[in-house]
């Protein structure tokens, strides 16, 4: 596959008085590895389909794969759910254009089927993410029509999400996570 080189425009949030600086790749592998540990486990599976869609993303042209998602193996280790609060909160923040949102959902999407069992904790991490984007359901469910129960309405409010967001964050159990990397 030929890949464009494709330039990131840093997307700059403030969260807590800090500055934090991502660009859309990383933002994007965040989102699917934070989709990946919501269900408390991690499926060989779900890295290698991760890592086989960033091998055949454009957006991920000079990323160094097995760096990054160790990285967000140890901040997941030693902030555990603090990790994917933050996330969360950089979500909730951002200013994607459309195409960056579906994209995300997309990953997203795959990464929630790719073991084959999709479970409830998995959904109900969606909904938080889509919760955080501008896109419709309907625009969603265009591209996506197999996915009507990761969008099923719920009353939404700030503060229901921000419950929701709690609920689900008491929730999870997250295990120490140990990758067993490949070798190339």
């Amino acid at each position: 596959m030929n890949k464009k080189t494709i330039k990131h425009e840093e997307l700059v949030f403030k969260l807590k008085n800090k500055m934090e600086t991502i660009t859309f790749d990383k933002l994007l592998l965040k989102s699917v590895f934070c989709c990946m540990a919501s269900d408390g486990k991690i499926d060989q599976r779900e890295i290698a389909l991760i890592k086989s869609m960033c091998q055949k993303s454009p957006l991920f042209v000079n990323f160094n794969f097995q760096e990054e998602i160790n990285t967000l193996v140890n901040e997941i280790n030693k902030n555990g759910k603090e990790f994917i609060s933050k996330y969360l909160n950089l979500l909730d923040k951002s200013s994607l254009i459309e195409s960056e949102e579906l994209t995300l959902i997309n990953f997203a999407i795959q990464k929630i089927k790719a073991d084959e069992q999709i479970e409830y904790a998995e959904i109900k991490f969606f909904k938080n993410i889509r919760h955080r984007l501008k896109i419709t359901d309907e625009k969603i469910l265009t591209i996506y029509p197999d996915i009507e129960q990761f969008l099923e309405k719920d009353l939404i409010t700030k503060s229901f999400l921000d419950l929701t967001s709690y609920d689900f964050l008491n929730d999870i159990k997250l295990l120490k996570i140990d990758l067993d990397e490949e070798k190339e």
